[in-house]
């Protein structure tokens, strides 16, 4: 396993402006993300310091060369997930490799998208989950679904079987977006990939007296059974770590104090996961916060 000081999740203007701070401090760091959405080639006019307007893809371009010029590591990997260390620390695997890391800095963004199943919030904590570590347990021996298209809803699938055989994948009505050597995995496995949409959610009467998840009915009249339905649509952002490393949260954004510290002591957030005023000016501010506090944060625990 590859061992870091610290791990960024996220390659925009917060993540890579943390990563000039760290690895500017001869702080051992990893950035993990490919182009962020603000990479394209649309015009910026309101970032401090340019007279003529910049392209996104120019200024994180420009951002990149930086962090790479002081030490930071940048790969273009896709985080698949996170999970405590064993003694301490945290474990990140990408479809790649894995990485341990002493502390981890969230700037993945905040995902805006909310799958439109009919009912979803019915049946949240009484069977949908987004959680694959954290809920799995409880869904022992039990079909499940998991609601996604590509690389992150395959890799949940994988990790139901170490608690059900009984596993489905459920595109949404979009196309399939899982690489090859994933694909063969599910095969292997027996987990079937379904592409109609979900229409409907049906329930049944539980023990606690509360109408609980039973079944999931697909375009084309199909009904599957599923006391659990796993929501893992695109790619893994902030808030589906957030539910696995236990970080607090309002709504779809993080918590963080004004050091850009989580609840989570080696845990900082930075960029529009932390939620306010979403602008790149905020998001480098906020990443040299974070940054500043995982230099700390280090500094500490080696003096501990």
């Amino acid at each position: 396993m590859n061992k870091t000081q610290c791990l960024i999740i996220g390659s925009g203007p917060a993540g890579l402006s943390a990563a000039i701070y760290t690895a500017r401090a001869d702080v051992k760091t990893l950035v993990l993300g490919c182009d962020p959405k603000v990479a394209g080639e649309y015009a910026i006019d309101n970032y401090f310091g340019f007279e003529e307007s910049i392209s996104g893809r120019d200024l994180m371009d420009r951002g990149r060369r930086q962090a790479a010029r002081f030490g930071a590591d940048i790969r273009c990997e896709t985080v698949l997930g996170i999970h405590f260390g064993d003694p301490d620390g945290f474990v990140v695997k990408t479809e790649q490799s894995e990485y341990l890391t002493q502390a981890l800095i969230l700037a993945t963004g905040v995902s805006r998208n909310r799958p439109k199943i009919p009912g979803l919030g019915d049946y949240e904590g009484k069977g949908v989950s987004y959680c694959v570590s954290c809920d799995g347990y409880f869904f022992k021996g039990k079909p499940v679904v998991v609601a996604g298209e590509g690389l992150f809803a395959a890799n949940q699938a994988l990790e139901l079987l170490t608690y059900t055989p009984n596993v489905t994948i459920v595109t949404l009505g979009k196309k399939p977006a899982i690489p090859a050597d994933f694909s063969a995995r599910l095969d292997a496995a027996g987990i079937r990939v379904a592409t109609g949409a979900i229409t409907a959610l049906g329930g049944t009467l539980g023990l606690s007296g509360a109408q609980e998840l039973s079944s999931v009915s697909l375009e084309g009249g199909e009904t599957l059974a599923a006391q659990g339905l796993f929501i893992a649509q695109g790619e893994a952002s902030s808030t589906d770590f957030a539910y696995t490393l236990g970080v607090t949260r309002k709504g779809a954004f993080l918590e963080v104090d004004a050091a850009m510290r989580t609840n989570v002591p080696g845990v900082f957030a930075a960029g529009d996961c932390t939620g306010g005023f979403l602008q790149i000016a905020v998001a480098v501010g906020e990443g040299a916060l974070a940054g500043k506090s995982a230099i700390s944060w280090l500094k500490e625990k080696r003096t501990a």
